[in-house]
């Protein structure tokens, strides 16, 4: 017997799903560590080697926010000192960068202090022009100069981009050479094997965030390998990466930047799995977890993928904020992320106006009910209105205090009207209209239409607010996983292994310059097959996916075209997606190719789901009704049935308002929506367009407290 184990470490809770070659599920959940990630990844494994043994673990994948974390300047991640080694004349591209402005309107914007400050950022004498010929030797005096400067300083992590080495790396080794030399222990990152791609500001800013990340990510990923081994679990260890590929251990220390977007990036994967599961060729991920809520997108059982991202950036209504971060040359998973969790705390403004967020409770001191904090978060909110279960969470394992709670919102309700059901409601209201906001982002605005997608629900608080934010962007269909709670942690174990290889290529899309590309195409994709060789991926489980980036000649973005046949397959494809992102195609203006890519994919053991004999819709068994008790419907307190998910069959139907609960997430069937089991084991939340009397009677209760006592059934 052997198992595959997923760890996904979120900023409250750490989850950990294991699959066995029999299909058997096991999973965990433990408060996250944020000082030390690694010991809640440790404490999960614990958790499952009770009843485990380490020699039957096959494989360990995780996901982790360590490196976004370092960026964002958390304690106990302190960034290194950087040193930058450049051509001469160009030491200052990092801090003049674009003409991007975070603040268009604002005289005083600052722009992201420099990872690598001017006096660190030493200057060779050399030149290449674009096509990678030497004008200008490379002066050993120069190198030898700036070596010496890093030795004299103590600087040990080491960014070397030299202008068009993109086209030719062989000066950057010789620098690397020359530091590694008078440094012996250096880490020393390479734009020219780093990012490849023409464009220097981009390239120089990736190798530097990669340098800057490159001790505390390689320290982070020994540790756990450390401690991983220490419990006796020999299997190979991956982590995610941020384009929903997984990496060996080793490959991922080399190139930290791109893990940065981790831990996001395997609840798409999951979600498009699963998707592609029940042939649902188009979904929406809904990620809610405790201290964001995260949205992407699946397009015809493809997850969207962009090609660069602002690491540490702000966003705004869940859109990235262009010039406030460091700009990062890798794809990442497209997702729109807000601060929306069931730990973001509720606050009344000076104007007397009630507002959420941003700022969260996290999983220290994490919302009022858990006993440590006082302030009324989202999770509160929800505990009086009693759509989560007022007395334990973690099927009782969890205890919570909803006196605290009450306490909580009432802080928040006093300047307000003082009514602490109706402030309760309108937190709620609130954060299901900005996780709307996210959801628009990632299909309006990137010219899909939501109503023709399905929106798969997961994370601690995802299933609790679906209903309300479907309806609010007009899905009709929602999905809840077997397992929402943890579903990230799933995802993992759905991914495969992947590497990316790419060089640029400035050029007309001509003949010739296919000709090129197809040269490209072969070098690259030798280039992917080392790299997967190198991860263990058998060679029957290798393959390769071409892509291009094209633009029209004068544009300065590109759009990626995927699997191209032929010159004129590619640009017409290329017409076709500026047309969906755009709204037009210039059909009869020339196009250039920019980009060559190869992405190597290792195919790994997917979890397997096995489909049930589905009867008709009937009524739940009377075991699954756990209780009834006064839910607020978004009017009033009503009496709602409380379902136990462990007991739901397929076939089970039944109509809201209902409470799902289960041991890692909670489900909220809103008035008007239907819920039905399908053979998985899924949940599907299907609105009712016409709505129907409920299948029970309801008998409506005040709207106020005074006849209810937080913590007891009604």
């Amino acid at each position: 017997m052997s198992w595959r184990v997923g760890i996904d470490i979120g900023g409250t809770f750490t989850d950990l799903v294991a699959l066995a070659d029999d299909g058997r599920l096991v999973r965990h959940k433990v408060s996250s560590t944020p000082r030390a990630p690694e010991e809640g990844l440790l404490e999960a494994l614990r958790a499952l080697l009770a009843g485990v043994s380490g020699d039957e673990i096959a494989l360990v994948a995780h996901a982790s926010t360590i490196a976004t974390n370092a960026l964002l300047g958390q304690l106990h991640l302190e960034l290194p000192r950087v040193a930058f080694v450049t051509t001469e004349g160009f030491r200052d591209v990092l801090e003049i960068g674009r003409q991007n402005r975070s603040a268009i309107y604002d005289l005083h914007v600052t722009r992201p202090k420099p990872l690598a400050r001017r006096e660190d950022r030493l200057v060779v004498r050399e030149r290449r022009a674009h096509d990678g010929s030497v004008i200008v030797p490379l002066d050993d005096a120069t190198v030898a100069s700036a070596a010496a400067a890093i030795a004299e300083r103590g600087i040990r992590a080491v960014a070397v981009g030299l202008l068009h080495a993109d086209v030719d790396g062989a000066h950057e080794r010789a620098v690397a050479a020359a530091i590694a030399d008078a440094v012996p222990d250096a880490d020393i990152s390479l734009s020219s094997e780093i990012d490849p791609q023409y464009r220097e500001y981009e390239r120089f800013s990736t190798t530097v965030v990669n340098a800057a990340l490159a001790p505390i990510v390689r320290a982070y990923l020994d540790r756990v390998a450390r401690g991983v081994r220490a419990l006796g679990v020999r299997a190979p260890i991956f982590v995610m990466r941020s384009d929903g590929g997984m990496a060996a251990l080793g490959v991922a220390s080399r190139r930290p930047a791109t893990l940065i977007e981790s831990g996001p990036a395997s609840g798409v994967i999951g979600a498009a799995y699963l998707g592609r599961a029940l042939g649902l060729d188009n979904v929406l991920s809904f990620d809610m977890g405790g201290t964001t809520a995260k949205a992407g997108t699946i397009f015809r059982g493809v997850p969207e993928v962009s090609a660069s991202f602002e690491a540490a950036g702000a966003t705004h209504s869940g859109r990235s904020v262009k010039g406030s971060g460091y700009p990062v040359r890798f794809p990442f998973v497209d997702l729109a992320e807000v601060s929306a969790g069931g730990g973001t705390i509720a606050w009344v403004d000076a104007a007397g106006t009630l507002r959420v967020g941003p700022v969260s409770a996290g999983a220290d001191p994490g919302p009022a009910c858990y006993g440590n904090g006082d302030r009324p978060t989202v999770t509160d909110a929800n505990v009086v209105l009693r759509r989560s279960n007022p007395r334990a969470l973690l099927d009782g394992a969890f205890p919570i205090d909803a006196q605290r709670s009450y306490d909580a919102v009432a802080s928040v309700a006093a300047p307000l009207d003082g009514d602490i059901e109706r402030t309760a409601a309108g937190i709620v209201a609130l954060v299901d209209a900005e996780m709307a906001k996210v959801l628009r982002i990632v299909s309006v605005e990137r010219g899909y239409d939501p109503r023709d997608f399905s929106l798969l629900a997961f994370g601690g608080g995802g299933p609790l607010h679906a209903c309300a934010v479907a309806s609010e962007i007009g899905v009709a269909r929602v999905i809840v996983p077997p397992l929402p709670g943890v579903f990230s942690a799933y995802g993992l174990l759905a991914a495969d292994v992947r590497a990316t290889a790419v060089r640029s290529l400035v050029a007309l899309a001509d003949d010739a310059a296919w000709k090129h590309v197809r040269t490209l195409f072969e070098s690259l994709t030798r280039e992917g097959d080392e790299a997967l060789g190198e991860q263990g991926v058998a060679k029957e489980e290798r393959s390769f996916v071409r892509e291009l980036d094209l633009r029209y000649v004068g544009q300065s973005t590109e759009l990626t075209v995927t699997a191209p046949r032929s010159l004129e397959d590619a640009v017409e494809l290329f017409h076709l997606r500026h047309e969906q992102r755009y709204g037009f195609a210039a059909r009869r203006d020339p196009v250039e190719v920019v980009t060559v890519r190869v992405v190597a994919i290792g195919t790994t053991p997917k979890p397997r789901l096995d489909a049930a004999m589905t009867p008709a819709s009937r009524a739940p068994e009377a075991r699954a009704l756990r209780e009834h008790r006064d839910a607020y419907d978004g009017a009033l307190f009503v009496p709602t049935p409380v379902y136990g998910r462990e007991h739901l069959r397929p076939g089970d139907a039944f109509a809201g308002p209902a409470v799902i609960e289960q041991y890692d997430a909670t489900t909220y069937v809103a008035p008007a929506w239907n819920a039905r089991v399908d053979g998985y084991g899924n949940v599907v939340l299907e609105r009712d367009v016409t709505p129907s009397s409920s299948n029970r009677d309801v008998t409506l209760s005040s709207s106020k407290r005074s006849d209810r006592s937080p913590g007891t059934a009604s």
